[in-house]
């Protein structure tokens, strides 16, 4: 009877040990801004005191493309997961995630297998995608409105310049001024299309270097614009608000150069503070203008030099009925 009792438990006892029992997990997720990709597999009652005892293998979509056989200490990749390995020593303590590139990580559900002599086991851990944005729906906006904005204050200025000091600009200063802005803001706009929100990317990027970098171009003309009205020049004010305007184009291209070395832009507020010096320096510049151009509506041209052609004028008639 007892030796029969014993035969039974040890029976159960090596039943219950022929499984390997697996920490579950079931899915993981990764982001662009990932380097490397880690799939999770733990074995909680692993019981090998020596890596000639395990195997491991993984797979996804049916098909193996990783293996380890700890008798020959040996790894092997297939070609449609070159990057994937594991820590070998870590299997000793039931460690056996694997570690992938981004660039070999698909998503779907990978499967783990680990063989421990006569036991062996296996977990399936699904692989996501999380896409998460490279600013912020807010920053988004903003990094395209100041700049926006800022154009359609230069079209403003050169609306002033066009229409109240037409007799003292030429034409080929018109033109000048009009395809440098027109150049401008295909650049802004060509920018926007590309720096549609979603996650980092070289397309992304690119496009944020159209807004930012030729706003230099609105120094220039907001320099041209003061320099072809005769009454403002370089005055106090329009060299102050040139300034202004060269300081927010410097905090913006800083920003600009932090936020592409990271995937995740923690310096978006120091770019988009300079985008909006700059917005604030334009509208500045067409409120100066503005003011200018209005009190030169109010001064009348001194009495004698609308006399003296009146007169002259008269004399010219009186002699021609004379004659």
């Amino acid at each position: 009877m007892w030796p029969l009792l014993v035969l039974l438990l040890l029976g159960t006892a090596s039943c219950g040990s022929a499984q390997l029992i697996f920490n579950a997990t079931k899915s993981v997720e990764y982001t662009t801004c990932n380097k490397t990709v880690i799939i999770p597999c733990y074995v909680s009652n692993i019981g090998a005191l020596s890596l000639k005892e395990l195997f491991v293998k993984w797979k996804y979509g049916g098909k193996y493309f990783f293996t380890y056989d700890g008798d020959k200490n040996e790894s092997k990749a297939y070609e449609d997961f070159p990057s994937a390995s594991i820590v070998p020593e870590a299997l000793l303590v039931g460690i056996a995630s694997l570690q992938l590139s981004k660039k070999d990580a698909v998503p779907g559900n990978y499967t783990c297998e680990v063989t421990e002599l006569s036991r062996e086991g296996e977990t399936v851990i699904e692989l996501k995608h999380h896409v998460v944005s490279w600013f912020s729906p807010n920053e988004n906006i903003l990094i395209v409105i100041f700049p926006m904005l800022a154009v359609l204050l230069f079209w403003g200025q050169f609306g002033i310049v066009t229409l109240k000091y037409s007799s003292s600009v030429t034409k080929e200063k018109t033109i000048l001024l009009f395809v440098a802005g027109l150049a401008l803001t295909v650049f802004i706009i060509v920018g926007a299309i590309l720096f549609i929100p979603g996650e980092y990317s070289t397309k992304r990027a690119s496009g944020l270097g159209l807004i930012v970098v030729p706003t230099v171009i609105l120094i220039l003309l907001q320099y041209s614009v003061f320099m072809i009205a005769p009454a403002i020049g370089m005055s106090s004010y329009s060299i102050a608000i040139l300034i202004l305007q060269m300081l927010g184009f410097v905090l913006s291209v800083v920003g600009l150069s932090l936020c592409i070395s990271a995937c995740s832009p923690v310096h978006g507020p120091l770019l988009i503070t300079g985008l909006g010096v700059i917005a604030l320096a334009e509208l500045l510049g067409l409120v100066y203008m503005k003011f200018i151009a209005s009190n030169q509506r109010t001064i009348q041209p001194p009495r004698k030099a609308v006399e003296e052609p009146l007169n002259a004028f008269k004399e010219s008639k009186g002699m021609m009925n004379d004659d």
